[in-house]
């Protein structure tokens, strides 16, 4: 088994005196883990920090064997991490949810099209929009995407303003402004792809977003929701 990708750093720690099991998000192959012998030693522990992008070649004699890789640096992202509290903590909070959410090998298709977004403009005022947009698209990837089409209630397409945490569906104003403080907002930015959101909107999604998380996949498959994710929004100041 021999193949050729590239892809974002997620995930390292030490193996031995100087080598590294190394997570990867890649275009092709998906999650990847992998044996970088000499990942740690000084030569190569640049290369092998989390956010960087990386193009790497992957060998197992057998499939089931843990693949070697040989990562060659292609661009040192994580630099633009290690220089924001608050870009640091979101980096933690997507990779542990990558990590957990998603299997590894499988071609991620159009959703790493907002991995890379990510990664590529965390240096761009709104980059916290793009982040939005990774986990508004993880539900969507899991299969356990919301439905803002129409209002669940009437099923009106207009007015559309809030979503049920109950069925992750819409609601229009007229059938959810009784029940206004148990529903969320719904996310106008996301659907009408305005990567200029405010802050109180991108509060009010990734409130959201963790909800259904939460609730559709990590309870359902029994597992604890991810600390750095919880707090995810202290960390911002949201």
């Amino acid at each position: 088994m021999q193949f050729s990708d590239e892809g974002y750093i997620i995930d390292t720690r030490r193996y031995g005196e100087n080598s590294l099991i190394v997570h990867i998000i890649s275009k092709n192959n998906g999650l990847i883990s992998g044996f970088v012998k000499s990942g740690g030693s000084k030569k190569n522990i640049s290369t092998c920090q989390i956010g960087n992008k990386i193009a790497f070649n992957a060998y197992a004699r057998i499939e089931e064997n843990m693949l070697n890789l040989r990562v060659e640096l292609v661009s040192p992202i994580s630099v633009s991490f290690m220089v924001s509290a608050p870009k640091l903590a979101t980096l933690s909070a997507l990779c542990s949810l990558c990590i957990v959410c998603l299997p590894e090998k499988e071609n991620l298709e159009r959703f790493y099209y907002y991995v890379e977004s990510f990664f590529e403009l965390i240096n761009e005022d709104n980059w916290l929009t793009h982040y939005c947009f990774f986990e508004f698209h993880l539900l969507e990837h899991l299969g356990i995407g919301l439905d803002l089409s129409e209002c669940a209630a009437c099923g009106s397409k207009e007015n559309l303003a809030y979503v049920s945490p109950k069925s992750g569906r819409a609601v229009c104003l007229e059938s959810g402004k009784e029940y206004a403080d148990r529903l969320y907002q719904y996310p106008h930015f996301i659907v009408d792809k305005n990567y200029y959101p405010n802050n109180s909107e991108m509060a009010e999604l990734l409130k959201m977003t963790g909800f259904f998380l939460n609730k559709n996949f990590f309870r359902i498959h029994g597992l604890k929701f991810p600390q750095n994710r919880a707090t995810l929004l202290e960390n911002l100041g949201l």
